[in-house]
């Protein structure tokens, strides 16, 4: 009788694997439900629409990166997008939102865009700055301060189609008032790398989303 119940009872050996097997099923779990999301993620991003307002109270441009003194190729191409927005007289008041990306560098992202308007011609008085926001959450959360501040409703964001819907996304939960997105393709950004980033970024985001709902942040 003993032997047959010492039969029965699990060998170490055996429970070893078991937990083998678990592992590698939660493993392969785990890596379905990663490329499950990733391709919704990505699905996301490409459905972004530009339907800019006809008139806004203002238009804020996201910050990227700079090189030194100058806007980055990819943010020459947002500005350049305002710009055309601008002339086509949907509003005449430019949220210019970036902090500063080095130490070293003489100027912050904001303060680079507002060079860069005013000499394409852009009375510097029609420019507010924004020169703390590290993010888009703080991009668009600091620039709402701004809009407060002066009593304007309305706003057009210009961005990149990449970054159009979390950007959408993000304005909505700070409960922008009917936010519009002016958005432009880039010919000078490597968009697979971009979109990579993108992907991993808007993960982020809906983390935190999910963490502002529930009041942790």
């Amino acid at each position: 009788m003993r032997q047959e119940i010492h039969k029965c009872l699990p060998t170490a050996g055996t429970r070893k694997r078991a937990w083998y097997r678990r592992g590698i099923y939660t493993l392969l779990s785990l890596v379905v439900l990663g490329v499950l999301w990733s391709g919704y993620a990505y699905w996301k991003i490409e459905s972004a629409v530009s339907r800019p307002a006809e008139k806004a109270d203002v238009g804020i441009i996201l910050g990227a990166s700079m090189w030194g003194d100058q806007p980055s190729p990819g943010l020459r191409e947002r500005l350049e997008h305002a710009l055309v927005e601008y002339h086509a007289g949907r509003f005449d008041t430019f949220i210019v939102t970036g902090g500063l990306d080095k130490p070293e560098y003489n100027y912050t992202e904001a303060e680079g865009m507002r060079n860069f308007l005013v000499e394409a011609g852009v009375p510097e008085e029609r420019i507010f700055l924004e020169n703390e926001a590290t993010s888009t959450y703080e991009n668009l959360l600091y620039s709402q301060a701004i809009m407060e501040e002066h009593g304007w409703n309305t706003a057009i964001i210009v961005t990149h189609d990449y970054h159009g819907t979390r950007s959408m996304e993000v304005a909505m939960a700070l409960g922008y008032n009917q936010p519009s997105m002016s958005l432009t393709e880039s010919t000078v950004l490597p968009m697979a790398k971009h979109k990579s980033r993108e992907v991993l970024a808007y993960t982020k985001w809906t983390a935190d989303r999910m963490l502002i709902a529930m009041g942790v942040l």
